[in-house]
């Protein structure tokens, strides 16, 4: 089963934002998901304390570098989705929850320390790539952009990212009143009172962030599956 994992060096880049609107919307499609909170500071597993948090979803709190591994391919035996929370510091915790991902979204507000943070995580990730001799997706994911406003270091940071050639989603996590509210008061987006500001709009957000990472996952383990076919074709050959 898919492992997807959220790295940033910096803090506050809407990291868990991210992940727990992935693990929920997963959640009410129905998949089994699990959660592996190794945030030092919690916020997913304190969001579970609260009510309405779905049956299908578990989380797992405070991950060590001698466990995590274990508790990613355990949670990957029981669940559909595996997604990991990790903390804001490049250490050997993360890195090894790197090797074992499939798909790796490093979220990057629209600012230059942002910017600095997620080149960190490329960094990190593409050592993790030679240590395990294996390719490791990975997609930048802007988070906390303003609807109507694009800033000129957004447009900035944007255009260094197209020129290193580092892939981005193309859909944005916006400023929503709805993403901080499901921190607060626990559930899912869907679950909150219908005059929640803009809810509508933060649902369609989220579920268009959730496609993308479907897709990218998808396309990864179908890249994967061609190289293995033609790898047993060039044994038989031989």
């Amino acid at each position: 089963m898919p492992v997807i994992s959220f790295v940033s060096p910096k803090g506050g880049a809407g990291k868990s934002t991210a992940a727990l609107l992935l693990a929920t919307e997963l959640a009410q499609k129905g998949a089994r998901v699990s959660v592996i909170d190794a945030d030092p500071l919690g916020w997913i597993s304190d969001w579970g304390s609260k009510p309405d948090k779905p049956r299908n979803l578990e989380i797992l709190p405070k991950p060590t570098e001698e466990t995590v591994i274990d508790q990613i391919e355990a949670a990957q035996q029981r669940s559909q989705f595996v997604i990991v929370d990790l903390e804001g510091t490049a250490n050997m915790l993360v890195a090894f929850a790197i090797s074992q991902s499939d798909l790796v979204v490093i979220p990057t507000q629209p600012s230059h320390m942002d910017g600095r943070g997620a080149a960190q995580a490329i960094k990190l990730i593409k050592q993790q790539e030679k240590a395990m001799r294996r390719s490791i997706p990975y997609a930048v994911l802007f988070t906390r952009a303003k609807a109507a406003i694009r800033t000129r270091s957004q447009g900035n940071i944007e255009a260094q990212l197209k020129n290193a050639e580092i892939p981005v989603f193309q859909t944005q996590l916006l400023e929503r009143e709805a993403y901080r509210s499901i921190f607060s008061f626990g559930g899912t987006l869907k679950q909150l009172p219908a005059n929640t500001y803009k809810l509508d709009d933060a649902i369609k957000n989220a579920r268009a962030f959730v496609g993308e990472v479907i897709s990218l996952v998808t396309a990864h383990r179908n890249a994967e599956k061609r190289g293995s076919r033609a790898d047993e074709a060039q044994e038989e050959m031989a």
